[in-house]
């Protein structure tokens, strides 16, 4: 299989220049060792009870630090850091006007780190994940990667204490790194968001610390299967360790690439920043900014106090969808490989147009318009029989910017006259190993097709 050479974002260590990585990968994958998957998730309970977290929504005149703009009318942090909610005017395609409309969005240019440490005990790759509160996530404390942190967090604009294990994925002398690549974060919510996501071995003693765990990915893929568990930036960090390569794909790298670039050429994504205030559509509360028709998501303001945070007490304001989302891929199997149909993907934020799943959507928003203008393959999804449905659970997106943001995340096994060979417009079958290969490359897979692929993944350990 044909790798994406002409991708200008390369990840700084490559299967090629380990081989017997893939190998590591599988062992880990295959272990199940130490503390059963009740063990695990009995510490996530004892430490929400110790942390003994508590989140409120506030009205937008209680938040500290924060205020709207009397410039802009967006609302900014006081340090004019962390990030700025503001208004977007986005379209799509070579006819903007056709398809276009306002949101709100998060800005947040800098770039943060989602690091995961990886450590070899008796042969068997360990990864060291925590246990940490995040205030939008079901549950509050879920199991993250070792570092979570944006810029501002990890230099210390919040004046609290040190990011636990940053030394690890600052200071390269300290490890050596498995996977390293700048990723795309929630399009349809963050604009440009891009966060390092990293692994990284060591081979000498880590320090201990309660919130942590070492797990093997075996362990990790049994908690996929629990509802938020397993949060999204773990999730994201730990994508871009699979892929081995595959004999056989209905179509070579360079053919997907190609269909990618032409899809691209033809839909263009445009954002143009406008002030919060005069966005069209959205009404502004003393608790929320939300869509006149109720639809799409609100933004609104809550205070958090956690005991294991790097500062106690804070307020910010959070991104609250409209309801339960759908992510799934449909899956066939050709030649004995496994393939997954993935979308050509566009959203508000994002740069250009990425791979993404078959179906990404709350239905919610969709209930007003009639059958055929229903996002595609969405039906196909939700009339699968149990027995064809190979992975469900619900899964929360990123907990320090969205409140509650969880979809039922599925793989379904599609027949052909559900999704055929011959794929509609702006669909593509690809393999397993050539998503996960496409992981190593800059704005190629969709956050939301990361989790997937990982899920894919936790179906084949």
């Amino acid at each position: 299989m044909q790798s994406a050479k002409d991708s200008q974002d390369r990840p700084q260590l490559t299967d090629r220049e380990d081989p017997v990585l893939p190998e590591r990968i599988t062992r880990s994958a295959a272990a199940r060792r130490g503390e059963s998957v009740e063990d695990i998730t009995a510490w996530v309970q004892r430490r929400r009870k110790e942390v003994d977290p508590t989140v409120q929504r506030i009205p937008f005149a209680e938040l500290d630090g924060w205020s709207f703009s009397q410039e802009t009318g967006n609302l900014v942090h006081r340090s004019g850091r962390f990030f700025t909610v503001q208004g977007l005017r986005a379209s799509m395609g070579e006819h903007p006007d056709r398809v276009s409309w306002h949101q709100p969005i998060i800005a947040q240019l800098e770039v943060g780190i989602l690091g995961v440490l990886a450590r070899e005990f008796d042969g068997v790759l360990h990864f060291l994940m925590q246990a940490k509160m995040e205030p939008g996530n079901p549950g509050l404390v879920q199991i993250s990667p070792t570092v979570q942190a944006t810029y501002s967090n990890y230099t210390k604009i919040h004046k609290g204490a040190d990011v636990r294990y940053l030394e690890y994925f600052t200071d390269r002398s300290r490890g050596r790194i498995l996977s390293d690549v700048l990723q795309s974060e929630h399009g349809s919510w963050f604009r440009r968001k891009r966060n390092r996501n990293m692994v990284v071995e060591v081979t000498d003693p880590v320090p201990d610390h309660e919130d942590f765990r070492w797990l093997t990915l075996g362990q990790i893929h049994e908690l996929l299967g629990h509802d938020n568990t397993m949060n999204f930036d773990a999730r994201s960090a730990l994508a871009g360790l699979y892929g081995a390569g595959a004999s056989f794909a209905l179509h070579s790298d360079t053919e997907v690439l190609s269909w990618l670039a032409a899809r691209r050429s033809v839909t263009p994504i445009t954002g143009v920043p406008v002030s919060l205030a005069d966005i069209p559509g959205w009404t502004r509360d003393e608790y929320s900014i939300h869509h006149d028709d109720e639809r799409y998501f609100r933004v609104m303001a809550v205070s958090v106090r956690a005991g294991n945070r790097e500062v106690g007490e804070w307020t910010q304001p959070l991104f609250e969808p409209n309801g339960q989302g759908i992510v799934a891929f449909l899956t066939r199997t050709f030649n004995g490989v496994p393939h997954v149909l993935v979308s050509a993907r566009a959203e508000a934020g994002f740069s250009d147009l990425e791979l993404g799943p078959t179906v990404q959507c709350v239905p919610r928003n969709h209930e007003h318009l009639p059958a055929g203008e229903q996002p595609p393959f969405l039906g196909v999804v939700r009339s699968a029989a149990p027995p064809r449905i190979r992975y469900s659970a619900l899964l929360s997106e990123e907990g320090g910017r969205f409140l509650n943001a969880v979809s039922r995340y599925l793989v379904v096994e599609a027949t052909e006259s559900e999704a055929p060979l011959q794929e509609p417009p702006g669909f593509r079958w690809v393999s397993r190993d050539q998503l996960a290969a496409f992981t190593r490359y800059s704005h190629y897979v969709s956050a939301q097709a990361r989790t997937l692929l990982v899920c894919l993944n936790t179906l084949e350990a």
